[in-house]
This record gives C-alpha cells, structure tokens and sequence, in this order.
C-alpha cells in the first residue's frame, strides 16, 4: 500500500481525486468546508470506480446511513483494532464492505424501514398541502428549498446566486444535495419535480 496524497477537507479531496486516481480513499466525516459525506457523493458522481471508506469516531447512526447512501464501500471507527484496519484493503478486493463490528446491522434495519420512501418521491403529487415541511422530512434544509424553488423557475445558477447572497459554487453544491436527497439526476428531472409538485406556483 502507498498513500499518493491527503486533503484537509472535501472540496480539496475531490480535486485530488481527480489529479490521483486513487484505487481507495480513507474519509473522515466532520471536516470544514465540504464534510466527508457531501465529499463521497461528489466523487462517486465522477468516479465511480474509486473505493470510499469512511474512517471517523462518528457512531452517529445518521452520519453512518448517509455515507452509505452516499456511496461509501464501508465504515470504520477510528477506534478499530490496527491489524484489522489493515484488511481493509484486501477485504475491498474481494467484495466484502468493511464496517466496523455492529453497524452492517443497523444499515439493514434502517433501509428497511425506508423502504417505503421511493414511491412517496417518485410521486411528488403525494406530497402534502405544507411543501416546505415535506421537503423537509425528504432531508432539503431551508437554503437547499430556496435554491430548489429559484433552480425551479429557471433561473441560472450564477442568478441563483445573487439573490440568495451566495457563491455560485455552494449553489452547485446545494443542488448536489438536492439531487441526492429526492433520488434525482439532473437539473431538468428537478424542474420537473417541482412543477408536479407545485413549488413553482405563486
């Protein structure tokens, strides 16, 4: 094994995945600018074929689901025993998703229970009378709605911006998240989601 390079947050991993082609990337989750969960997303986008491991002391169920949705190959808790942190990469090899003891459980449990998710969003006529609560139980933040409903009136990205005071960059980024959170490709599936929705009415 040979480390080709280290990044100090999520956007600085993504540009180095990109120059490195690394075959695996160990990747923590709480880190500035871009977390490690948004980090995994943007890269499995572009390279798929790039192996992620989360490696963190986060037991935080939510963050362990969301790496997995994510596109993580495994999660591993920085409290793990070294000799079995070394098997990672062989594991990787074989097909196995390595997680530490206990959590390959919970991620069942959980996508179990959220079963039932899909056809609530592939529906979006479903949605209740208050949008913005739904959204909200679909994962959108407030800024993320906003960016929805200005992406849904066809507004460019560099528009978007200015009217909500931020760089166009983190608009990009916001429609990451949007695009992930109601299991969606692209910008013209979103402007369609919220026109059968109802988000573009006055």
């Amino acid at each position: 094994m040979a480390v080709v390079g280290t990044a100090h947050d999520g956007f600085e991993a993504l540009t180095k995945a990109r120059q490195l082609k690394p075959e695996l990337i160990l990747m923590d989750i709480h880190m500035p600018n871009c977390d490690g969960v948004s980090a995994t997303r943007l890269i499995k986008d572009e390279m798929p074929e790039i192996k992620i491991v989360m490696l963190t002391v986060s037991e935080d169920e939510e963050d362990l689901f969301e790496a997995v949705r994510s596109g993580a190959s495994g999660y591993l808790l920085k409290s793990l025993d070294a000799n079995q942190f070394l098997d990672t990469p062989e594991d990787l090899q074989k097909g196995f998703a390595p997680f530490s003891p206990g959590l390959a459980e919970k991620i069942l449990k959980e996508f179990s229970l959220q079963s039932g998710k899909a056809s609530y969003l592939k529906n979006p006529e479903m949605l209740g009378e208050d949008l913005e609560q739904s959204l909200t139980e679909c994962g959108l933040n407030s800024r993320q709605i906003q960016v929805l409903i200005l992406v849904a009136q066809g507004k460019p990205y560099r528009e978007v911006a200015s009217t909500l005071n931020i760089a166009e960059r983190t608009v990009k980024y916001h429609m990451s998240e949007i695009l992930h959170c109601l299991h969606l490709h692209n910008r013209a599936e979103v402007i369609a989601f919220a026109v059968k929705s109802g988000l573009t009415r006055p």
